[in-house]
Parts: C-alpha cells; structure tokens; sequence
C-alpha cells in the first residue's frame, strides 16, 4: 500500500472514530460544545478535537508497527 493511501485510510478513520465519540457522548457534553447544525461553534472546536485526538492514537500506533527504516553508516 503506498504511503498516501495509508495517509488517508487513516485520516478517514480518525475523522469516522472521532466523529462516532463525539456524538456518542453528545448528550453528556456541556450545553456550549454541544454541534448546532448548520453553525460555527464550540461544537466544532470539540468534535475536531476528538478526530485528532484519535488521529494522533493512530499515528502512534502505526508508528510503532512499522520497523525503522534509518540505516547505519
């Protein structure tokens, strides 16, 4: 898999796992980051956090998997 399809398997999936949290735990946010449909709002702010948040745990782990590819002299 080249390098930029692995980019954006990730990417879609920590937007989709950052998107299922944010909505899952929706109701227990507080009144001012809960998404008003159709507006800007803190909202916002917090659903972008959790996508990169769980961006950021992909990445690391993918990291992780792959072996080091720096050479010795």
């Amino acid at each position: 898999m080249s390098k930029s399809t692995a980019n954006f398997l990730q990417t879609l999936a920590a937007v989709v796992v950052g998107n299922a949290i944010y909505f899952f735990l929706e109701k227990h946010l507080p009144v001012a980051a809960r998404h008003v449909p159709l507006q800007i709002d803190l909202g916002i702010v917090v659903d972008f956090w959790f996508c990169l948040v769980v961006f950021g745990i992909i990445k690391t782990m993918a990291g992780r998997k792959r072996p080091s590819t720096t050479t010795k002299p």
